[in-house]
């Protein structure tokens, strides 16, 4: 659908239909964090430096990890510690007391600083790369490069690597995933590993999941996990597994979990002198040469969380990269090869390939190793489905250790001492359909706590997104309206009703009535000097007639504005003002709600729904908004001063083509152009020049000259040139 708004077609926000590559990836792998438009706050730098100092001073008994939940707290003793430390470096008072209501963004971030010490760790969460700190994707194991971790978390992390301190980001917008992705008439997607969270894709988005059969039937044999009792035991395993393959030039992936890991058993491999190639964040840029290489004979590649990876493995090698290869290194030596040449090349290369295919598949096709299994089954899967492509053989098998994350976390703790009551000598393994099992149990308990955390933030999110419906469709409405006068004059008429009634209580006696402080308030959002003391001294006269004569003179003073502006001029800037005000409020309205959610959770120590007391609170909050928008949208068009000299009388014109804009408060870009985003520049007046103060007349802006954007406006409103009239000069 399409409507006519400012002499151009602008299309509605319509969400018809997605189709998702790798969805469990996008759904459910992302969907534990929202998506979020920020934009910059304050820089404090050096008090992220001062509580990255303080850290490494505390001792072990100051706080407790649970890896489990991924979070850590300071014990009894920790607070005192913390706040003495705090105290000696001034950011506390001496007197105060560390959870003080004015302390609680102090108290905040030293969580977070405690997090960033304890909790991340370098090259496994993140990596330092070119003086900044770059997350990592837990699941694909690439970097993500523009992603931040939220609440000074990202530069408490950049504190403790002494690199440059970002300042932290303000949300501007979020929305989960599982919301947005529900805005889609019909969603669907593709994946190869599904299967495991069919009922989290059918609660969240109402999709079945359908297997189809693969192209060939599939040859590859998938061992028996091993289990050993100590990680040295396993890593032995794993290189006598790699060197017997490598023995009989069969290829080898081997799948780690983190960089560290991947580095650990490439120095192993040195040591053993077997040539290998690792893929990682740290080498992304060669990702496609190494995995293009990987199905060669013999040839041995560690990788990072390989799913993802989006390339096939192909057996032999590839055709296409080895001839890019060589085209790069013939014009690298001066030489440019001709189409014949070329062909010759191709042809050769083919042949090798075909060749060592032949070699690859004879030696039983990619052998695939698992190093660890990962939290969740789907990724395991995706490391085996690299091998046993298209109906060719190929092996997988996992190696574990009771001291991987995985098993040390979520296992049973008597895995351990089962091991040594079964009498296992150093390097021996259990492999068994029942220890697989056991496994498979541990990952299924890991699963549903990420899925119970992603159901959370959901129901959270289910909250705010009503009113983000409700006021983005608001917003919507009121950019394709050409006029909306209607909606001003109710804000208008509902904030004089408000102010009346506030200051005014029906039924109550003259000397319950604030006159004082409705005078006040008229003159804040009205801008007018009435005598309302003389009104309410009157013999006989009630809130309601308050209100009548009230609303008379508002109207009456509105209408003067709008005809000495010129109407066309007075629906624009009415519009303007009104978006700027609706996206101004909701930001603030996103950091209360932030705010709400980060404290809420302390309301279960009470016995009370933490989710519950969030609805309540956020509704009241959402009231809160939708007066402010009044409240808001009234004063600013009622500090309006313009004035424009009567027009000479002339033939009616056809309407001018106007262009439907909105600026950006933030960035004064225009958000409504086609193509160019600078804001609209206004041709200068003869006068625009600087003037004398003396000669300035707040009510002729003819008398103004030039003035700077960050300057006070001379209308004596008392906001910045450039979101006042100079605002307006710009709509």
């Amino acid at each position: 659908d399409m409507v006519q708004f400012g002499g151009r077609p602008l299309e509605k926000a319509e969400h018809h239909y997605a189709i998702v590559d790798e969805v469990d990836s996008i759904l459910i792998d992302e969907a534990r964090t929202p998506l979020i438009i920020s934009g910059q706050t304050e820089d404090r730098t050096d008090f992220y430096k001062t509580i990255d100092a303080i850290i490494p001073l505390l001792d072990e008994e100051d706080y407790t990890i649970d890896e489990k939940a991924r979070s850590c707290t300071f014990t009894e003793e920790g607070n005192e510690h913390i706040e003495q430390l705090l105290k000696e470096r001034d950011l506390l008072d001496a007197d105060a007391d560390l959870y003080d209501i004015e302390n609680i963004s102090v108290v905040h971030h030293v969580n977070q600083g405690l997090k960033a010490h304890k909790l991340f760790v370098r090259d496994k969460d993140y990596i330092v790369r070119e003086d900044k700190v770059v997350l990592i994707d837990e699941f694909t194991g690439r970097m993500m490069p523009g992603r931040r971790l939220s609440d000074g978390l990202h530069q408490a992390i950049e504190a403790k690597e002494t690199v440059d301190i970002q300042p932290e980001n303000q949300t501007l917008a979020s929305i989960t995933f599982q919301n947005y992705f529900r805005l889609y008439k019909k969603l669907g997607g593709m994946t190869g590993t599904a299967a495991t969270e069919a009922d989290e894709f059918h609660d969240i988005y109402s999709l079945g999941v359908v297997e189809i059969p693969t192209n060939r039937p599939v040859q590859r044999i998938d061992e028996e996990d091993e289990l050993y009792r100590t990680e040295g035991e396993k890593f032995n395993a794993i290189l006598k597994a790699i060197e017997d393959a490598h023995a009989k030039n069969q290829p080898v992936l081997v799948g780690t979990v983190s960089i560290e890991k991947s580095e650990r058993l490439s120095d192993f491999l040195k040591k053993k002198k077997i040539p290998h190639q690792v893929l990682n964040a740290r080498y992304h840029e060669q990702e496609a040469g190494i995995i293009a290489q990987a199905g060669a004979p013999g040839a041995v590649t560690i990788a990072t969380n390989m799913a993802g990876r989006g390339t096939d493995i192909q057996l032999g090698g590839n055709v296409d990269y080895n001839l890019q290869e060589w085209v790069e290194a013939e014009k690298a030596a001066g030489r440019d090869p001709e189409d014949a040449a070329l062909k010759a090349k191709r042809e050769q290369f083919e042949a090798e390939v075909a060749d060592k295919k032949t070699q690859a598949l004879e030696a039983g096709g990619l052998f695939v190793i698992g190093t660890e299994r990962h939290e969740s089954r789907r990724i395991d899967n995706q490391l085996r489905g690299r091998s046993g492509r298209q109906g060719d053989p190929g092996r997988s098998a996992f190696y574990l250790s009771v001291e991987d994350d995985l098993l040390r976390i979520f296992a049973p703790e008597r895995l351990d001492g089962i091991m040594r009551t079964l009498g296992l000598k150093e390097g021996e393994a259990i492999q068994h359909p029942w220890m697989t099992k056991a496994v498979e149990t541990s990952q299924k308990k890991v699963e549903q706590r990420n899925y119970d955390i992603r159901k959370n933030i959901l129901k959270y999110d289910d909250v705010m997104n009503d009113q983000r419906k409700a006021i983005f469709e608001q917003r919507i409405e009121f950019m394709t309206a050409k006029d909306v006068s209607d909606v001003i004059s109710d804000m208008r008429e509902t904030t004089v009703e408000d102010l009346v009634t506030q200051h005014i209580p029906a039924r109550a006696y003259a000397d319950q009535w604030n006159v004082e402080g409705l005078d006040e308030d008229v003159r804040k959002y009205f801008s007018l000097e009435l005598p309302i003391k003389d009104w309410a001294a009157e013999e006989g006269i009630a809130d309601e007639e308050m209100r009548e004569r009230l609303m008379k003179v508002v109207d009456e003073t509105y209408a003067e504005k709008a005809a000495n502006i010129g109407p066309d001029l007075m629906r624009r800037i009415e519009k303007q003002i009104l978006l700027q005000t609706i996206d101004q409020n909701w930001r603030d309205h996103l950091q209360n709600l932030d705010a709400l959610r980060s404290a809420v959770g302390l309301r279960g120590y009470a016995q009370r729904d933490p989710l519950n007391e969030f609805k309540t609170e956020a509704f009241a909050l959402f009231e809160h908004l939708l007066d402010q928008l009044r409240y808001e949208t009234t004063r600013v068009l009622f500090a309006l001063r313009m004035s424009q000299s009567a027009p000479a009388p002339e033939a009616p014109q056809a309407p001018k083509n106007i262009q439907a804009q909105h600026i950006d408060p933030q960035t004064g870009r225009n958000e409504m152009a086609d193509g160019d985003s600078r804001p609209p520049q206004t041709t200068p007046s003869p006068s625009a020049t600087r003037v004398a103060a003396q000669d300035v007349d707040p009510n002729d802006p003819g008398t103004w000259g030039r003035v700077p954007r960050n300057s006070a406006c001379p209308c004596g409103s008392g906001k910045k040139f450039k979101h006042c009239h100079g605002a307006i000069g710009q709509a």
